[in-house]
């Protein structure tokens, strides 16, 4: 399991936690990331340029020097955009080559919006993992910049009736019940195959809504104050990533109100350099290891969602407990007493009696009723404070 914070937990305890979620969460749903759709457009409209982009190695980087001799220049200066990574630009380039202008009636998106519907439209685990941890108590809110409906599925799968909010329709962030449903800032699909749907889908979309229109920025820097945000499915270097992180880090040298950030950063292991230039963000990454398809995420996600404090199986906190206790406090492991700590701290005075008296007739020892002791003290001089 990754390791999230504590604090991070009580936020979430508290209705104070907002999801962000990037193309990595839809993969799972056999849903391209930002590349592959760039890819997959190419193979549609440009079989020649695809031709070279296919043979490109993910991770590829400016010193890459691929064969663009059947090209002519401006699809050599797509291949080098895409080379970089702005594969916002990619699109935009080619959008404006093949149509003249950016619209959104062009051939670049209707063969966006054709692959993303011709690919499963089953949310995958994931998507419900996050759906449950969506609910503040009353009112489940999730932001994306997927264009896909996944969130959606799997809230009504669920059982909960989920409103999609797209773009300029998207409620202002607050604490009311009112600011709830599936938040689709970079544009939704339409559900109706023969409507063209607005999407922030190349570099002249980012201008217009990040700096123009300032529609998402506005959004971030409110959603910023109320909540802790949590980024899910980016990778640093994505194009959306980039707009969101200047957005948010932008203001955070102005004001002192902003909440924590922080961002779940797959690899086998830390590493140090990609920890700092989270960090330089201003987000706290948290990371996890990434094999096996991001299954320690996703299983993070679930146990997170089964334990969570608002919408959590009691069955599932009282089997933790029974569990934690079984072994005196002092020989468990760290990840237990963190585990039955947390489980203690965040519960209100009825659920405490109820947790203590659990533990003590599962026979626990002294060292796990102290603990409950103490935070009890804690909390309450925190209260008067």
């Amino acid at each position: 399991m990754a390791a999230i914070p504590e604090r991070l937990l009580l936020a979430h305890a508290r209705g104070e936690v907002l999801f962000i979620c990037g193309a990595g969460v839809s993969r799972p749903a056999a849903l391209p990331d930002f590349r592959e759709l760039v890819i997959d457009v190419y193979k549609v409209l440009d079989a020649s340029v695809h031709s070279v982009l296919a043979r490109l190695p993910r991770g590829t980087c400016n010193q890459w020097e691929a064969d663009v001799s059947i090209l002519n220049d401006p699809q050599r200066a797509e291949v080098r955009r895409f080379i970089i990574g702005d594969y916002d630009v990619v699109l935009g380039m080619l959008e404006r080559r093949l149509d003249g202008q950016t619209h959104g009636n062009s051939r670049v998106r209707h063969a966006v919006a054709k692959r993303l519907r011709t690919a499963g439209n089953k949310p995958a685990p994931i998507h419900r993992a996050l759906m449950r941890l969506a609910d503040r108590g009353g009112a489940s809110t999730i932001v994306t910049t997927n264009f896909d409906l996944l969130l959606e599925c799997a809230g009504k799968r669920l059982g909960s009736l989920i409103q999609t909010y797209s773009l300029g329709s998207i409620p202002r962030p607050s604490r009311q019940m009112d600011f709830a449903g599936v938040l689709h800032i970079h544009g939704a699909l339409d559900p109706n195959t023969n409507r063209v749907s607005e999407l922030i889908l190349s570099d002249q979309d980012f201008g217009e809504f990040y700096l123009r229109r300032r529609v998402v920025p506005d959004f971030i820097y409110d959603a910023a104050r109320l909540f802790n945000l949590v980024l899910v499915g980016y990778s640093a270097n994505d194009p959306p990533m980039r707009y969101l992180l200047n957005a948010v880090a932008a203001d955070g040298t102005r004001f002192v109100d902003l909440k924590e950030r922080f961002t779940f950063l797959g690899a086998g292991t830390p590493d140090p350099v990609a920890i700092e230039d989270w960090k330089a963000r201003g987000i706290t990454p948290i990371h996890y290891d990434d094999q096996n398809n991001h299954s320690v995420l996703r299983n993070t996600l679930e146990r997170w969602a089964k334990l969570s404090a608002i919408n959590g199986k009691i069955d599932h906190v009282s089997a933790e407990i029974r569990r934690v206790v079984k072994a005196p406090r002092a020989a468990s492991p760290e990840e237990n007493r963190d585990l039955f700590d947390h489980l203690i701290r965040r519960s209100n005075t009825s659920e405490r009696v109820r947790l203590s008296a659990l533990a003590s007739d599962a026979k626990a020892d002294i060292g796990w009723l102290d603990a409950i002791i103490k935070i009890g003290a804690e909390t309450e001089r925190e209260r008067r404070l």
